[in-house]
């Protein structure tokens, strides 16, 4: 998926190095960045297009449901805004 200038593939050594030189220059801080969160974004951004967990999960390989939930779980802020979004209570 990641290709070098030559067409080769980057290692995850070379992938990671690069997201800490992006996340320094966003100001993100670098303790923060790995490339498994790269599979955690996709999860999200394609469960958000799809809306259909058992597709994501034979994407990413999942034998559980319960596993490719994990990369789904969102934050109490998320169902706050959901909720808001509602408007159920004013």
């Amino acid at each position: 998926m990641f290709l070098t200038r030559g067409g080769r593939s980057l290692s995850r050594k070379q992938i990671w190095a690069e997201m800490k030189s992006v996340c320094a220059a966003a100001g993100v801080a670098p303790s923060k960045v790995f490339p498994h969160n790269l599979r955690h974004l996709f999860a999200r951004a394609f469960y958000r297009r799809t809306r259909d967990v058992a597709q994501l999960a034979d994407v990413l390989g999942h034998s559980s449901l319960s596993t490719t939930r994990i990369y789904l779980i969102t934050t109490g802020a998320e169902h706050q805004k959901a909720l808001d979004a509602l408007r159920l209570v004013c």
